[in-house]
């Protein structure tokens, strides 16, 4: 049974950083791309970052670039996500799944709450 298990989210102020991780279980992490989606309240989930299954390629949505990193450790089957320089706008449930360019399970996480505020 595939399951995720993010963690890591919390309130912080604009400018702050947070490290997010997602734990995972039930397949062969070093098997697939992974990758880290959110959710503000009103909008649809939307592809944050992702990481190839070596790390070698990543790719960033233009909102988050420079400022959020993604990284694995396939040893561990846990998945990274540090954030720098946080925006009001980052403000999401944060969470992961395996994939590319979309998620390549059907089930999901509870997600780790991020917020952005002063």
């Amino acid at each position: 049974q595939v399951q995720f298990v993010e963690s890591g989210g919390g309130l912080v102020q604009p400018g702050g950083s947070l490290r997010l991780s997602c734990a995972a279980s039930g397949f062969t992490l070093s098997s697939y791309s992974m990758s880290w989606y959110r959710q503000a309240p009103g909008k649809e989930r939307e592809l944050v970052a992702a990481i190839t299954t070596t790390g070698v390629r990543t790719n960033y949505a233009d909102s988050v670039k420079d400022r959020f990193t993604i990284a694995r450790d396939n040893a561990k089957n846990t998945l990274y996500l540090q954030m720098r320089s946080l925006e009001p706008e980052d403000s999401a449930v944060y969470y992961c799944n395996a994939g590319w360019r979309g998620p390549y399970f059907d089930s999901w996480g509870q997600g780790t709450q991020v917020t952005v505020s002063s």
